[in-house]
């Protein structure tokens, strides 16, 4: 068995794009064609000559299907190398004959059982054994048996086969291609293991070992600068969401940049739905927004935009609403790296398409079903490792927080708080921000000092020429001294809403109710590095 007189390839694929093709192609290239179940069928139906394997090995197929090629006759004619001569003594022993090309691919896990929230129970017939175990074997002794997972590579083995025999290389890259690929699934099984153990284990417990699976969806631009390369991958044992999902309309091709500002652009207004809600964000903070149920798209966005005009040059719009015609012609009066939207009207895509370089994004993660879960681990790398931590998924609740003032604050003066609090949660720390009328028109984002941060979002609301005094005014964490609340008090700020926490608590307090300030605490921190 050195060199088969008839090549061999064994078809058998759950995702059956170009699959005819290929197996016509193989046939052309007098290949034989074994096949199971209802790849067989539909290759014959196709008029290709195809040999089940159940005739093959003369075994049936048992046990509702779960043993298929599960054989030694099949795995024997994977496994085989041709250069050993116990091996060929073995096979013409046994009367095995050797297989080439391996075409398979894997039950849709994803798409049947964790998509569709199956019960353990029910997920498990959809765990592919036989598909990985011929695959794998086939990866192992690639330099005799071709291994195909990927429908993409049907026309280049069609035309490595045409030119002779496939390289060495080319052998290679699909063999990595199968481990990666294999990997990838079994990471995902695990994943859904894990998760049905969920109500067993610790809260607080962390898996001992993490393998994350990830898919390549495209080179970017460049990364932060120029000079930096970057790529975007989604997580490829799991249905795509986010941005991962995000249909691109038109623009430039987006950088590692766009994308971050995107992710921070999107969680703002999806943390302000179901409100109708626009922020115009630049590098990560949101420099603009605003929320109304009242107002059309268009006046919306003049509404976030009046909160900095200056800063939105050049920044990231989201939405939370579809864009109009009306909100499309008035953000095209300003230069924009990216719009971020539910859906466009068709004349709004027409008025964006003007502008060449405007990166236009369809997308849910705007909406609140895009929205973080509190069980969603967020991942940043650092130099040596990964850190995790769960998303901060806190909403403001106003009927929650501790009013530790003697000035009560009013309905409305609370909805404006929670409206702060909830923004001043996606600044970077420390943070402060300031907000009249549901929208922003002060932020002190990144700063070294509280008070500073505080100094430089109310100097900024006067500069742009909002007025101050009745505005309230929300602090990502606690005061460490009065000097912020002080300051906050020397520019007409009515009210106050902050975490609380510090060892001089009562300092703030008394700041507060010296100057007639509404002081509320929520509780809960919302750092963000």
């Amino acid at each position: 068995m050195a060199s088969n007189p008839t090549k061999i390839a064994l078809i058998s694929v759950t995702n059956k794009n170009g699959v005819i093709d290929f197996a016509k192609g193989l046939a052309k290239l007098s290949f034989k064609i074994l096949s199971t179940g209802g790849t067989a069928k539909l290759l014959r139906d196709a008029g290709i000559s195809v040999t089940e394997v159940a005739d093959w090995t003369k075994s049936p197929e048992v046990l509702g299907g779960r043993v298929k090629t599960l054989h030694p006759m099949i795995h024997g004619g994977i496994l085989a190398d041709r250069t050993v001569a116990s091996h060929i003594n073995d096979m013409e022993r046994m009367g095995w004959t050797g297989i080439d090309v391996v075409a398979v691919n894997l039950y849709d896990f994803a798409g049947e059982a964790q998509s569709k929230n199956l019960i353990l129970d029910k997920a498990i017939e959809f765990i592919d054994v036989g598909g990985p175990t011929m695959l794998r074997a086939a990866a192992k002794n690639h330099l005799y048996c071709l291994p195909v997972i990927d429908p993409t590579d049907y026309n280049d083995v069609l035309k490595q086969y045409h030119d002779g025999s496939p390289t060495p290389q080319f052998r290679r890259l699909l063999a990595s291609k199968v481990f990666a690929a294999t990997a990838a699934y079994d990471n995902m099984i695990a994943k859904f293991f894990a998760g049905a153990l969920t109500t067993t284990a610790p809260a607080d417990s962390w898996p001992q070992e993490k393998i994350q699976s990830l898919q390549l969806q495209g080179a970017l631009r460049y990364g932060e600068n120029s000079h930096q390369k970057a790529a975007f991958y989604s997580f490829s044992d799991s249905p795509k969401e986010g941005l991962g999902a995000a249909q691109f309309l038109q623009g430039k091709d987006l950088s590692y940049n766009n994308y971050i500002d995107l992710d921070a652009a999107s969680a703002i207004v999806a943390d302000l739905s179901p409100v109708p809600s626009m922020t115009i964000v630049k590098h990560t903070n949101p420099c603009a927004t605003a929320q109304s149920q009242t107002l059309s798209p268009q006046d919306l966005f003049a509404l976030a935009l009046s909160g900095d005009p200056k800063c939105a040059f050049g920044g990231i719009v989201a939405s939370n609403i579809p864009i109009n015609e009306q909100a499309a012609h008035a953000m095209n009066e300003i230069f924009l790296e990216c719009v971020i939207a539910p859906d466009y009207s068709p004349e709004a895509l027409a008025i964006f398409s003007a502008k060449k370089n405007l990166r236009v994004l369809k997308s849910n993660a705007v909406l609140k079903v895009g929205q973080v879960k509190e069980s969603t681990v967020q991942w940043r790398s650092i130099n040596g490792g990964m850190l995790a931590q769960t998303a901060d998924a806190v909403t403001q609740k106003p009927t929650s927080w501790t009013c530790v003032t003697k000035a009560k604050p009013t309905e409305e003066m609370l909805a404006e708080l929670s409206f702060a609090m909830t923004l001043c949660k996606h600044v970077k720390s420390n943070a402060i921000l300031v907000a009249a009328g549901q929208k922003s028109i002060g932020v002190g984002a990144g700063q070294m000092s509280r008070v500073d941060s505080a100094r430089f979002a109310l100097e900024k609301a006067v500069e742009l020429g909002h007025n101050v005094k009745g505005a309230v005014m929300a602090s990502d964490a606690f005061f460490p001294f009065r000097d912020t609340v002080d300051t906050a008090a020397k520019f007409g700020i009515a009210a106050i809403v902050q975490p609380g926490g510090s060892l001089r608590d009562q300092e703030s307090i008394d700041a507060a109710n010296e100057n007639g300030l509404v002081m509320m605490m929520t509780h809960a921190r919302h750092f963000k590095h």
